[in-house]
């Protein structure tokens, strides 16, 4: 979406490559996704696209720099992985790694994050506004990965149709969020 050429490396978290000393030097936190720009080490996807739109997108429709705008799209940033993503991972990384069984106390967290989600949908396009911007991208993942696992996005209308725009609007979708990816 901004026009930069990515040399990507795939690290296999199962064989624990996130733990070799070369990956820890560039992030003592060991979490994938992680990029080096020219020896600025920078984890945490919605800090990293945040750096790329600001460093070498052609203009700040992503973005915004008005202040008030930003302040919204920030807004869905934080409430993406402190609520939607934290619920999820709280209710299905104890079943999915854990071997623990689903909690429906945490499931009705997820839901209401999910209820959240539908209700800054309603009168906008998009997650922050009329237009496309990170935030959308950002939540984009954390919908994608919780659809994957079976969650059902079709009791969130608003959340559904966003999700189906946005696979189509979205560029390289398909490519990033494909099956394994």
């Amino acid at each position: 979406a901004v026009g930069v050429d990515l040399n990507l490396k795939l690290v296999n978290l199962m064989a624990g490559e996130q733990l070799k000393p070369e990956y820890l030097k560039m992030n003592p936190q060991h979490t994938v996704p992680t990029i080096d720009d020219n020896g600025l080490y920078l984890w945490e996807s919605r800090a990293i696209i945040g750096y790329l739109v600001e460093q070498y997108a052609k203009d700040d429709s992503l973005y915004p720099k008005e202040a008030k705008k930003r302040a919204l799209v920030n807004q869905r940033l934080y409430f993406d992985i402190g609520t939607l993503y934290a619920r999820f991972a709280d209710y299905y990384y104890p079943v999915m790694f854990g071997g623990a069984s689903y909690d429906s106390e945490k499931l009705k967290k997820l839901e209401e994050a999910f209820e959240f989600l539908n209700k800054f949908l309603e009168g906008s396009e998009w997650v922050a506004g009329n237009s496309i911007t990170i935030a959308d991208y950002s939540l984009m993942a954390s919908v994608s990965t919780a659809e994957i696992v079976g969650f059902d996005i079709k009791k969130f209308p608003k959340v559904a149709a966003w999700f189906e725009k946005a696979k189509k609007e979205i560029p390289s979708y398909e490519e990033t969020n494909h099956a394994g990816a």
